[in-house]
């Protein structure tokens, strides 16, 4: 069957290697001398090799860098920034860690980048509250480093070592997320540099309330906003106590299906498990290769379960019945905590594992989300569908929570096989999104899906965000053109995007 295809509308041509340069020497001197006066001039880069370290992500996406780039070290300099930026008509693109995978922070309209990792405090642990406040540069496992001595911990858990506020801009969650709830869940509260240079508290300065009927849900707002309508400088965190103790295991299943049956029946059986993470066998082969496991090459579920001793016992003897039931084998249990962060890391290095499979080459991401009902079906077609399009990747996924990912190998220099996976991901959200799902359930919508977005929330829902954008930002500046209408086409005009413009000649196998 034939296809055709729209190829600019992913702005992924080609590696970050060839840097868009169209917006280089944009501010003026003066200006830039004004982002110095309130951070300082050491804090201040408009050096090519820093602008491009900054427009890009780990994602394909084309590197699309600032204008400059700037550190600041408080608050009250976020906000002199951004109505220094606003008043001049500057484009400003928050900047945490870089580690999404929808190239969120490419500056596709130059314009100020500005980097918060040198804000990386902890502000205020209240443990009797299960709560923290963080700064915007304070990663996940800083916090925990922090928190562990006090009995607490904070689950939510991407693979990379993000930052917790850009967590929260993405709305990221992880490997607990079936248990402990994704980042919508665990922000109480949130500092906010708006566009303007205000400061807003979405639940009220200082609050740290478990629940509220109080007005709009101002933080859920923030919460995946993907830095489009204001700066997060500040946290509230939701905590959780460490568990009396934990188990973790994996078994291996002799298809796609049985092991997707197992976590299906595994949640309709209450049993209360902590994380329940799928891997296909060309992800279990790599996990083998690169983190020294001797785990059997086939699909796989890793699991975890916490509570105490006896609850443990009882949670893992149904669920070990429930797997033979159908068709595991090859359980591996893991008490010790050595053998479990062994375990659990090489889950997380999972992208890498799957890079090496193929070097020289890059990665992409899918993040489809779906009711877990409809999990087994899409599963098993998409297996099928990486054959028919002759791809190279590997499925891993939070299938408790009905996502997955295919981590697609691709050569950045071959055109064909560019258009292939983009074809490939479209499909895919498009099933997802014809199951009741979701096209990303934990990436966010960045630069990769803003196709999806409008046939995800129908014509009312990108009415109401346009105007939501409109009040917060009225002049567009923050982070512009993620899911912007027609930045695409400029982009393409301007002569940003290279390779085919069509797929007239490649035909679906």
């Amino acid at each position: 069957m034939a296809i055709l295809l729209r190829p600019a509308s992913w702005g992924l041509f080609s590696w970050r290697g060839y840097c868009s340069r169209g917006t280089q020497g944009r501010l003026s001197a003066g200006f830039v001398e004004a982002l110095k006066a309130v951070v300082g001039s050491p804090y201040v880069s408009t050096a090519a090799v820093v602008r491009e370290q900054h427009g890009h992500d780990e994602s394909m996406h084309r590197c699309q860098p600032p204008d400059a780039v700037v550190w600041p070290q408080n608050v009250e300099q976020v906000s002199r920034l951004a109505a220094l930026c606003y008043g001049q008509g500057v484009p400003i693109i928050p900047f945490g860690t870089g580690t999404g995978l929808e190239g969120g922070v490419c500056a596709v309209q130059g314009g100020v980048c500005i980097n918060l990792t040198r804000m990386d405090r902890i502000l205020e642990l209240n443990p009797e509250d299960f709560s923290v406040v963080v700064e915007p540069g304070v990663t996940r496992k800083a916090l925990n480093t922090h928190l562990r001595d006090s009995g607490l911990w904070f689950p939510v858990d991407p693979g990379a070592d993000a930052s917790l506020c850009g967590m929260a801009a993405t709305g990221a969650s992880g490997t607990n997320s079936v248990r402990y709830g994704t980042m919508r869940d665990n922000v109480l509260n949130l500092e906010v540099v708006l566009p303007s240079g205000q400061r807003l508290h979405t639940a009220g300065p200082g609050r740290r309330f478990r629940k509220s009927a109080a007005g709009y849900n101002l933080t859920g707002l923030f919460v995946g906003s993907e830095g489009t309508l204001g700066l997060i400088t500040a946290a509230t965190l939701r905590l959780h106590p460490v568990p009396e103790a934990t188990v973790a295991a994996t078994c291996a299943f002799p298809t796609v299906q049985a092991a997707v049956d197992s976590t299906v029946h595994i949640l309709q059986a209450a049993v209360p498990v902590a994380r329940i993470e799928f891997l296909d066998e060309v992800m279990m082969d790599a996990c083998n290769r690169h983190s020294k496991l001797n785990c059997c090459v086939a699909p796989t579920l890793f699991l975890e379960f916490h509570g105490s001793e006896q609850a443990l016992a009882e949670q893992v003897q149904r669920t070990e019945e429930i797997i033979r039931h159908n068709g595991g084998s090859h359980f591996s249990w893991a008490k010790e905590a050595e053998e479990r962060s062994r375990l659990w890391a090489a889950r997380h290095n999972a992208w890498y594992a799957s890079l090496a499979l193929r070097p020289g080459c890059k990665g992409y991401s899918t993040d489809v989300c779906v009711p877990i009902s409809r999990l087994p079906e899409i599963l098993v077609q998409t297996k099928e569908d990486l054959e028919a399009w002759r791809l190279t990747g590997t499925i891993v996924g939070h299938v408790g929570d009905g996502n997955f990912h295919c981590i697609l190998l691709v050569d950045p220099e071959d055109p064909e096989e560019l258009l292939r996976v983009q074809a490939f991901a479209e499909q895919l959200g498009r099933r997802a999104l014809a199951l009741h799902g979701t096209c990303t359930g934990e990436h966010g919508i960045g630069l990769g899906k803003r196709q999806l977005l409008p046939e995800e929330v129908g014509e009312v829902g990108m009415e109401t965000m346009r105007q939501i954008k409109a009040t917060l930002d009225p002049q567009g500046l923050m982070n512009p053109g993620k899911p912007e209408e027609g930045t695409v086409l400029r982009l393409q005009e301007e002569g940003h995007f290279r390779g085919p413009r069509s797929l007239s000649q490649l035909l679906c196998p």
